[in-house]
């Protein structure tokens, strides 16, 4: 499958989102580059934006005290959500904003605003419903917080290291952990409890289940700041798939020239888009082959 190179950044992409329609595919990486209706964007320069996806008009800006590490809108699109990194004197806060508020933006003040003085939230997503958002942490922890009184539903620690990235199912059910101890995990969303693991030889940047087969697609690499002094070969920049019940590796894709940093299933399982240290996001369609494949048990 020959993939679509896209390259509208300058510096190494972060994170890709499809919207839920599949005719965006919206990238932001380490530039001062900015790229469904409403767009929010989280970033180092201390700040959550919300954009008009259709003329990039600038919405509403949220001023924060250290960087913007994960942000998320709610299945209703109403309430918005991000966290804060624990640097520079400060602590990491989860924030909840009700977009249907307008005094709360103006203001900048959140309806509810979670204290994470221990261990800071590396990535998070929202869980069915809009009830409570699922939180990875820099030691591996997972939690569950409520959207509504801010406690601690459930915990879990399946990870020994950082939890780089956070992904559902298309049906919220599940999520995915990609973790720098080497493994991507899959877990039910409502229970926290671990289904799966799939297992690798280096830091998995990010994962994603695929909304129509049983497969799971991870990226990674190795650290970011160790690029330079490794090989292409042996760093290790493929994207890697693995069947999602028999936790096996079926297949491989090659071309990022760094550490893959993102990866994304388009809604319709029918490609997938990579995001990388080198700048490029690649689009790979599947050759029809990919569908009819089964893996011998």
């Amino acid at each position: 499958m020959k993939p679509i190179l896209l390259q509208g950044h300058e510096r190494s992409i972060t994170q890709i989102k499809y919207n839920r329609e599949g005719d965006l595919l919206f990238s932001v990486a380490k530039d001062p580059v900015r790229d469904t209706k409403n767009v929010l964007t989280g970033s180092a320069d201390n700040s959550c934006r919300l954009w008009d996806c259709q003329t990039g008009k600038q919405l509403a800006l949220l001023n924060t005290s250290s960087a913007v590490r994960t942000c998320g809108f709610d299945f209703s699109g109403n309430i918005i959500m991000f966290s804060t990194d624990k640097q520079m004197g400060y602590q990491c806060f989860l924030n909840f904003f009700d977009l249907r508020d307008p005094q709360q933006i103006d203001d900048n003040q959140p309806y509810l605003t979670i204290p994470c003085s221990e261990h800071k939230i590396t990535s998070a997503v929202w869980g069915p419903l809009g009830e409570f958002v699922i939180a990875g942490h820099e030691n591996g922890e997972i939690n569950q917080f409520s959207a509504k009184s801010g406690e601690v539903l459930k915990k879990v620690k399946e990870h020994s290291r950082q939890i780089n990235d956070i992904q559902t199912s298309v049906d919220l059910t599940m999520f995915i952990t990609a973790s720098k101890d080497n493994s991507a995990k899959l877990f039910d969303s409502a229970s926290l409890d671990h289904i799966k693991t799939f297992k690798t030889e280096r830091p998995v940047n990010s994962a994603a289940i695929s909304p129509i087969m049983d497969h799971v697609v991870m990226g990674g690499g190795q650290e970011a700041m160790e690029v330079t002094t490794t090989s292409t070969r042996i760093g290790k920049f493929e994207a890697r798939f693995f069947h999602a019940a028999y936790e096996e590796e079926f297949g491989r894709v090659k071309g990022h020239f760094g550490p893959i940093n993102c990866v994304a299933f388009h809604p319709d399982g029918k490609s997938y888009s990579s995001g990388g240290e080198d700048g490029y996001t690649r689009i790979h369609y599947f050759d029809p082959q990919y569908f009819d494949f089964e893996l011998e048990a």
